[in-house]
């Protein structure tokens, strides 16, 4: 097995290159510039623009890997809102690249994507429910899907997750939970919304799913995310609760305060009876990974 691994300097690809590294299992780390992973070594790592169809084939036959987990992506969901001609062409356009490439030397192709794709009046999806994006960021994320699924190349997984946290290096966002802990340790004022229901998933668990599905060549669609969904205001206060931070900077709100370019389903959170059953997925509950960030 010889994965390689788009958006590599990212969080899940930092997690996805850790476990690689740990377990022996051969990888080629890629992300546009260079690399800014200082857990990756140098030798693991290629500088790859998913733009440039001329990059992609220099990579691909140079390392000819067997599987490609595809993390690349824009997922500013606001910033994809403000500039839909960006967000499709790195999420559907690169997408095309990327598939046609593994397609074309066998490779298994990962992509993953995401619960905005539904509309969030129902939760708990499961992986026939029917998608609904409600933002220019969810439907190129459909459109990016549709490649996979309607191509009639049988050797692709999707992997959908929902909002991932944990620490990571050099890292060009941060992620609600490190944000959290960061401004409640410094008692900062903090409007977080109640309307909004997610089920936050440890980036570490998200990584290991994505590998196992590729060891078992597993195929098809699969719901990654954590075992519990809550508010966003929910998250914030069981981070201060674990921590013992005050939450009197804390102050509860609702989307509408916010004016996001963006709409966002209200309520989502997965049914993971599949990852589950075939995977053997078990993951940890958020108080369970506090302490490892």
């Amino acid at each position: 097995m010889k994965i390689l691994i788009t958006g590599s300097n990212g969080l899940l690809g930092q997690k996805i290159v850790k476990q690689l590294t740990k377990r022996g299992i051969d990888f080629l780390a890629t992300s546009k510039g260079e690399n800014r992973n200082p857990d990756c070594d140098e030798t693991k790592y290629a500088s790859m623009d998913i733009c440039s169809e001329s990059d992609i084939l220099s990579v691909f036959n140079s390392y000819l890997p067997t599987h490609i987990i595809h993390t690349a992506a824009i997922t500013n969901v606001d910033a994809c809102e403000l500039n839909p001609k960006d967000c499709v062409e790195v999420n559907v356009e690169a997408t095309l690249k990327l598939f046609n490439t593994a397609k074309s030397i066998r490779a298994h192709f990962q992509l993953l994507s995401t619960d905005f794709i539904f509309d969030g009046q129902k939760g708990n999806y499961k992986e026939e429910d029917q998608p609904n994006p409600l933002s220019e960021y969810a439907k190129s994320k459909v459109d990016a899907e549709k490649i996979v699924l309607t191509d009639g190349y049988s050797n692709f997984s999707i992997v959908r997750t929902i909002i991932v946290y944990g620490f990571g290096n050099n890292l060009s966002r941060t992620n609600i939970v490190c944000w959290a802990k960061d401004a409640l340790s410094k008692g900062d004022p903090m409007n977080i919304i109640d309307d909004q229901f997610r089920a936050p998933t440890w980036a570490d668990d998200l990584a290991w799913a994505c590998i196992r599905i590729c060891e078992l060549e597993k195929v098809g669609i699969y719901h990654i995310s954590g075992p519990e969904t809550m508010s966003i205001f929910e998250i914030v206060q069981r981070v201060a609760l674990h921590f013992g931070l005050s939450t009197t900077t804390l102050n509860r709100t609702d989307s509408s305060t916010l004016n996001q370019p963006a709409k966002r389903p209200p309520k989502t959170g997965f049914d993971l009876s599949k990852a589950r059953l075939d995977l053997g997925y078990n993951p940890k509950s958020l108080e369970q990974t506090l302490d490892l960030l």
